[in-house]
């Protein structure tokens, strides 16, 4: 998105701030001044939050608005068809609730929509961080661009989780029998039409990227399956990510 423009910058300057204004929805509101809403119920801390709200610059500011629904047949055609491609699904609270740290099963639940699907191909892994740190578990992925004949691959997203301890040590060993060059920690691997890993990647929507070759940005993916049975040349086109951005 454009607002990644002001990331990973030591400092962002008035001529970015005002190219790539940042703007920010309010869901929840935890503390006001010195005062602790934590422990209030959420009806009570979304009535304090609206008002708050209304004291904000409504150019930067705005309130997530509540979802009125008649029954868990219509809240489902809300997730499953939302106002805007970019919403990911429904979160549900209890008017009851507090606001609790951690994930505690009851007071929410967050209902998001069937991610998409994608087959891609593996192009370039990176080792890990903590216990992951002695295997290649950060994978960068492509699908196949250009005419019939003179096929490339373009990355499209990067992932590193989704898989099993033992998904991982199998695709680490992928890596390291496939190597074909080498930058410091990050593996170059054999990805071709006609030998390469195809993972099947799930992700909750695109963006469209001018940092990316492919012209394309994934929305949190994640590693869904190993397709092992699949040849690479028979991985996804562009074009199918593409047709998602302009559906």
């Amino acid at each position: 998105s454009d607002l990644q423009q002001r990331l990973n910058r030591k400092s962002v300057t008035p001529k970015i701030q005002q190219q790539y204004p940042a703007f920010m929805r309010c869901y929840d509101v935890l503390q006001i001044g010195d005062e602790d809403l934590r422990a209030r119920s959420f009806r009570e801390r979304r009535r304090r939050l609206e008002a708050f709200v209304q004291t904000l610059d409504p150019s930067r500011f705005d309130l997530s608005p509540l979802v009125e629904f008649t029954d868990w047949q219509a809240l489902e055609e809300l997730r499953r068809k939302p106002l805007h491609p970019v919403i990911e699904g429904v979160m549900l609270k209890r008017w009851d609730s507090p606001y609790l740290t951690g994930r505690p099963k009851g007071p929410w639940f967050k209902w998001k929509r069937d991610p998409h699907t994608v087959d891609a191909v593996l192009m370039y892994a990176q080792r890990g961080h903590g216990k992951r740190s002695s295997f290649y578990s950060d994978y960068t992925f492509g699908v196949w661009s250009g005419p019939e004949g003179s096929e490339e691959l373009v990355p499209v997203g990067k992932a590193y989780f989704g898989f099993t301890d033992e998904e991982l040590r199998q695709i680490d060993k992928y890596v390291r029998d496939n190597t074909i060059e080498r930058f410091g920690p990050v593996r170059s691997v054999r990805a071709d039409r006609r030998q390469g890993l195809v993972l099947e990647v799930a992700f909750e929507g695109l963006n469209r990227s001018t940092r990316h070759k492919s012209g394309v940005a994934m929305r949190f993916p994640r590693i869904s399956r190993l397709r092992w049975d699949k040849p690479a040349a028979e991985a996804d086109r562009i074009e199918t990510l593409q047709a998602l951005l302009d559906s």
